[in-house]
């Protein structure tokens, strides 16, 4: 099970750092033994079977979780960027009466009736420095591989978020497949700059390094300047982060291919990485982006682009144990080569929705294939390519434009830093293409200038985007993904 690798990993090497983050170093011993203390803390503070952990990245939150399953409970793993109401609705769903925090983030769940408000940093003092691992004598609980270990709540890109169950087997399942399928190793050096209340977070910058024994650089907060960094300082070899962090990255004047020397692996995933940046870093710091692709509900990267085993454009093939369909409107299976939605089965599953049994059975199938939303096809190799969202395929007069593409194409133009394309109703021709650009810096492009690229590019015509709006920003979830939905509340308020 998952808790006992902490312990192992321990076992195995005390001195060694698991976790160095703003407070310093700190050894697997020691890390352990902060576990311990905290699960016996926790079962006597509350009677409920989860317990919320609000924290960022770092020795606080390894501890936490380990500790909160140490101590038999499961983990709700609470996104501190949301808003009140929905920090409110995840805390009354989830049922938990007691959540481990720090006083930067106890304001975000301050007034809630009924909840417990454990701040970590005044159990630090007491907390054990490193100690005899072989000392340590847990009574681990016990727990069968179908039993909920963790509660992920989506970031809300419509509605109130839906808490993902994520067993005790998906989660082992998932960590041991992608070990696996990227060949990670115990000497890899992670970083950990993804917020672990997601699910890629959780898996890469947690779960994984600390079965491996590895050793992961937390970050709490991301800036390019402190992720060069952490990459110098403490020679890492792993990168995980979503698109929009490499890209920030490459706005750093003094990074340079040297820094990137010893990475292994830089993977990609929460959001399409746009052929831009992948080209762009791949040239400038002499490594390949890999693409990966996952959702919370198949606890997170399912697939993925490998140092060995990539291709440019692909979001690599599946992990070990995961199985794939793509069918049209009808759930009919269409050839392999050819787009339909993305169907995806394995031991990384969810259980299901919380307290949702009807959102459960529309994603699930009898035979617990996860109906993804996604569009996407397969090559002869078994390379997945992603081509866009079911749901947000706009209708042009009755032929399709995928937002994907047109962001693409329009990305390629040299004044654009960023772009994101949704649909917009329109009387004559059911829906219009709409594009919100972000300009590079210094530069100031046309509508009609992009749209003439566009067409260069050999968009066809009814996916030229009908309206451009230059914008300085788009907005975001926590992980960087834009939201769409923003977008396109933006238009039937504020019609252009």
């Amino acid at each position: 099970m998952i808790v006992q690798a902490l312990f192992e990993s321990a076992a195995r090497h005390p001195n060694e750092i698991a976790v160095h983050d703003d407070r310093g170093p700190h050894s697997y011993s020691k890390l352990a033994g902060m576990a311990a203390a905290l699960s016996m803390y926790l079962s006597m503070r509350t009677q409920a079977p989860h317990v919320g952990l609000l924290l960022p990245s770092g020795v606080g939150f390894h501890a936490s979780f380990y500790a909160t399953l140490l101590a038999g409970k499961s983990a709700v793993l609470i996104n501190y960027l949301l808003g009140e109401k929905e920090i409110a609705h995840v805390v009354k769903d989830s049922g938990i009466d007691t959540v481990v925090t720090i006083p930067q983030l106890a304001g975000r769940v301050a007034g809630i009736e009924g909840l417990s408000v454990i701040d970590l940093t005044q159990l630090a003092g007491s907390a054990p420095a490193d100690v005899d691992v072989s000392q340590l004598k847990p009574e681990f609980p016990q727990k069968s591989p179908d039993d909920l270990c963790a509660l992920i709540y989506t970031s809300g890109t419509s509605g109130l978020p839906k808490g993902v169950e994520l067993s005790y087997n998906n989660l082992q399942s998932t960590v041991d497949s992608a070990i696996q399928h990227a060949e990670l190793k115990e000497q890899h050096r992670f970083l950990g700059v993804v917020p672990p209340f997601h699910s890629l977070g959780l898996l890469a910058t947690v779960i994984a390094p600390v079965q491996l024994g590895a050793m992961v650089a937390a970050i709490a907060r991301f800036s390019p300047v402190a992720v060069m960094n952490a990459i110098r300082q403490h020679n890492l070899s792993l990168l995980f982060m979503v698109p929009s962090m490499y890209g920030a990255l490459l706005h750093l004047k003094n990074a340079s291919a040297e820094d990137f020397s010893k990475i292994y692996a830089a993977i990609s995933g929460g959001e399409p990485l746009p052929e831009t940046i992948r080209e762009n870093f791949e040239k400038r710091f002499g490594i390949p982006l890999l693409e990966g692709y996952g959702l919370t509900e198949t606890c997170g990267a399912i697939c993925f682009n490998a140092p060995h085993a990539r291709r440019p454009g692909s979001v690599g093939r599946l992990i070990p144990g995961a199985t794939s369909r793509f069918v049209d409107d009808n759930d009919v299976d269409v050839p392999r080569g050819k787009t339909g939605e993305i169907w995806l089965k394995g031991p990384m599953i969810m259980t299901g929705y919380h307290n949702l049994p009807e959102e459960s059975a529309k994603a699930l199938t009898a035979d617990r294939h996860f109906r993804t939303g996604d569009l996407g096809r397969v090559d002869n190799d078994g390379f997945l390519y992603i081509t866009g969202r079911k749901k947000e395929m706009i209708i042009v007069a009755g032929e399709k434009a995928s937002p994907r593409e047109i962001e693409d194409v329009l990305m390629r133009h040299p004044a654009v830093q960023d772009a994101a394309v949704v649909g917009k109703r329109d009387a004559s021709r059911g829906e219009v293409v709409v594009a919100f650009i972000i300009p590079r810096e210094g530069q100031e492009p046309k509508p009609d200038e992009l749209r003439d690229f566009a067409r260069q590019q050999g968009l066809a015509q009814w996916k030229v985007p009908r309206e451009i709006q230059i914008v300085p920003d788009l907005p975001r979830s926590p992980t960087g993904k834009v939201l769409k939905r923003v977008l396109v509340e933006k238009l039937g308020t504020n019609p252009v």
